[in-house]
């Protein structure tokens, strides 16, 4: 089976039991993506897929993942995955939307995680201190920070048993001695739940939107032996460089570009020693708390050594 017909296949499972799907029809609309558009296969497998969610009047939640695997907390480091977990809801926090019916933290052994279970999905309530089997939940992404989502697909158990919950806490010191792409003044999607990052005024599962302004840095922290990759979000940001959300926004309007953001904040950090305190996701760092040092810095000569890594 070739490639993109495994993908297909794929797709066409999903949808099963929701449209009267024609595989070949699936196959060839991820075909003149790939092949006439040079889509990347994964961007062309999302495109299809919310073809046939908006054919049939679904949210991405509703549809099945394809099969789930088992998992642990540790090993979710990328968006739109479909996985099992077993895990012991440490708090439950008040959700901010009519259309969320809990929302907290699920830890396992190896770390935490954010999840988030929908008003729809009429999936039984979680508490706090119990131990859970959730079978196929999506795995989501905001400024590096990894979540679970249960839906109308996610199988709960309730587990007679208990669960010990690791610290996922790490603390990293060293010059920052890069800043990747994505930086500085970016936009959001506005969608309930969702805050991608929006490529070109699109965000990958709704399309083309009106997006909301937030500021981040994605970094690198280089200790004299490793690189870590550390995000800060928009306060820490804001602590860091004494630049607010809405000073970047009139940077950015008096010279009709963006960039100029970023090129400030670059200015102000590159070449600083930090140590910096979060919880690992992925690979990323989020810095939680951030503490700077003194320390001698030739930045340029660090520039050279982190963009040869």
């Amino acid at each position: 089976m070739s490639d993109v017909r495994q993908h297909a296949d794929d797709i066409h499972d999903q949808f099963s039991d929701h449209l009267d799907v024609d595989i070949d029809d699936v196959e060839q609309r991820l075909t003149t993506l790939v092949d006439e558009y040079k889509v990347p296969m994964d961007e062309a497998r999302r495109s299809v897929t919310n073809h046939y969610l908006e054919e049939a009047g679904l949210e991405r939640e509703d549809i099945a993942g394809g099969g789930s695997e088992a998992a642990n907390v540790e090993d979710v480091d990328e968006p739109e995955q479909w996985i099992d977990l077993t895990a012991k809801v440490i708090e439950l926090w008040e959700p901010r939307s009519d259309s969320i019916a809990q929302v907290g933290l699920l830890g396992d052994p190896t770390g935490t995680i954010k999840f988030t279970k929908w008003a729809k999905s009429d999936l039984p309530s979680l508490e706090e201190g119990g131990v859970y089997s959730l079978q196929n939940v999506v795995t989501d992404e905001y400024q590096g920070r990894y979540s679970v989502k249960l839906n109308s697909t996610t199988v709960v158990e309730e587990l007679d048993e208990e669960l010990e919950v690791g610290d996922d806490t790490s603390e990293v010191e060293g010059a920052l001695v890069d800043m990747q792409s994505g930086s500085g003044l970016i936009k959001r999607c506005p969608k309930d739940d969702c805050t991608r990052v929006l490529q070109n005024g699109r965000c990958n599962e709704h399309g083309e939107v009106e997006g909301e302004f937030d500021l981040r840095i994605k970094g690198v922290l280089d200790d004299g032996i490793d690189a870590h990759e550390v995000i800060f979000d928009k306060d820490a940001t804001e602590e860091l460089t004494g630049i607010s959300l809405e000073e970047a926004k009139d940077m950015a309007m008096d010279a009709l570009d963006t960039t100029v953001v970023a090129d400030e904040i670059i200015e102000k950090i590159v070449g600083t020693y930090y140590r910096i305190e979060g919880p690992t996701f992925g690979r990323y760092v989020l810095a939680d708390n951030v503490e700077e040092l003194d320390g001698p810095v030739d930045a340029e000569a660090l520039l050279i050594k982190a963009r040869s890594m």
